[in-house]
């Protein structure tokens, strides 16, 4: 059986997870090294490169977040967003960290969003191997 009827596999799930949390992190992170970071020093560099990079990022963003609402759907991207809300403020409760540390909170969103995105790109799959139904993009011709 061919890994594309077989489904998504754990490995497969990782793969999608490390890459949409290379995303969101390389875009945005509290440390001080990210693009956005990045761009906003001055005359670090040629723009052309903060202009490649840029679209690269824009590139990776579109192709998970067009993957997640295919996938997901407006409704289920809210339920996956209220569940790891919940999650979140479960960890709260037991005093894992502190929500009034902004740089914490700052990364467990940042986790939380690239655990949406890699959902998104993988639920397709799972559906699939669930229920027997495949997702399709409509072309207009």
């Amino acid at each position: 059986m061919s890994n594309i009827t077989r489904g998504i596999t754990w490995v497969g799930f990782i793969q999608r997870l490390v890459f949409a949390l290379l995303l969101v992190l390389l875009t945005y992170n509290p440390s001080g090294y990210s693009f956005i970071d990045w761009v906003a020093q001055d005359g670090d560099g040629p723009l052309v490169y903060k202009a490649v990079s840029g679209i690269v990022l824009l590139i990776g963003w579109v192709i998970y977040l067009r993957a997640t609402k295919n996938s997901l759907g407006p409704i289920g991207m809210v339920l996956a967003a209220l569940l790891f809300s919940c999650l979140v403020w479960l960890l709260i409760e037991w005093g894992i960290f502190d929500p009034n540390n902004l740089t914490t909170l700052t990364w467990i969103v940042e986790l939380v969003l690239a655990g949406i995105l890699a959902i998104g790109m993988s639920w397709s799959h799972v559906r699939r191997r669930l229920t027997g139904q495949v997702d399709t993009d409509e072309i207009d011709s």
